[in-house]
């Protein structure tokens, strides 16, 4: 499979409501990326496509988080959400291609570190470890198990511990 993974064109848009909207098999997804793009969370350059034979079959997102620790210092980060392949072509994978090529232009753009919220034997195998590690943790009830990061920059997160804050669009999904 001769997959292509690009940033996403204006003309992309809708494919990529398809695609989010397929692979999750409800709506809200691909709301979630509509309000993202919409955002001061969003980088152009790292809403990414996997294209084959011109046609688009996933899609991964990395937005703009911070972490805030108890003195009130916040930290960039990114957010991985959401990564979908349509469902005919998932098990293939394209997800671990989407996700490689994401981090390697995450790290290419300055980005010290990523965190995502996924299944706890998937992300490992990108690199992914427990957020609980360097004593992060999510704004919301989830296992810790689920929520994790990565340090694209050595020892990003070594004296970054808090909570993360998404972006608003978030919540409005």
């Amino acid at each position: 499979m001769d997959i292509i993974i690009r940033p996403e064109h204006p003309a992309d848009i809708p494919a990529i409501h398809e695609v989010n909207h397929l692979a999750f098999c409800q709506a809200e997804e691909a709301v979630l990326v509509d309000n993202l793009r919409n955002s001061d969370a969003f980088i152009p350059a790292l809403s990414l496509v996997a294209v084959l034979d011109d046609k688009i079959v996933g899609h991964i997102l990395f937005t703009k988080i911070k972490i805030n620790d108890a003195p009130g210092n916040a930290h960039d980060s990114l957010a991985l959400a959401p990564m979908a392949v349509r469902p005919e072509f998932q098990n293939q994978g394209i997800g671990g291609q989407l996700i490689r090529y994401g981090l390697k232009q995450a790290k290419a753009l300055g980005h010290a570190s990523v965190i995502v919220l996924g299944y706890e034997h998937y992300y490992p195998k990108f690199g992914f470890s427990p957020a609980e590690k360097w004593n992060i943790r999510a704004p919301f009830e989830t296992p810790s198990t689920a929520f994790m990061g990565i340090e694209l920059q050595e020892n990003a997160l070594k004296n970054v511990s808090g909570t993360v804050e998404y972006a608003k669009a978030f919540e409005g999904a």
